[in-house]
């Protein structure tokens, strides 16, 4: 998710592994994003542990205190890193663990052009091309 969608998550927003996004980037009225069962357990047990209401921000935080947040963790770890790094990482990580990329660009980014997911990968390492040469033709 984009870290803007994620701070306008509201506890109502949220079922079970579905989330509900208002208003996304794309334009649309409304947008769902699926969750891994982990991660919807562990939302809905947050919500419940501080008394969250429907209508209130799950999340209620500026941009620049999240951004903040996310560098720090970071720094904890001996990496730069930036909120949107989560998404392209994740992105990477679906594509190197063999979801289509059309699943990746429609399902886990919501982009409405294939070319914008693809800027997300860039530059294939030639070890890595070696690699999947070898995991599809050996």
């Amino acid at each position: 998710m984009r870290v803007g969608e994620v701070l306008k998550l509201r506890a109502m927003d949220v079922h079970d592994r579905k989330l509900t996004l208002r208003g996304p980037k794309s334009g649309k009225d409304r947008q769902h994003v699926f969750i891994p069962q982990k991660v919807a357990d562990r939302l809905e047990e947050y919500i419940r542990n501080n008394g969250i209401h429907p209508d209130q921000r799950i999340f209620p935080l500026s941009y620049e205190a999240t951004r903040s947040m996310v560098k720090k963790g970071g720094e904890r770890v001996g990496i730069r890193l930036r909120p949107h790094d989560l998404r392209r990482h994740a992105a990477t990580y679906a594509s190197r663990s063999g979801v289509p990329i059309e699943i990746v660009s429609k399902v886990i980014l919501r982009h409405a052009n294939l070319s914008t997911t693809q800027i997300y990968f860039g530059k294939v390492p030639d070890t890595e091309a070696m690699r999947w040469i070898e995991n599809i033709y050996a």
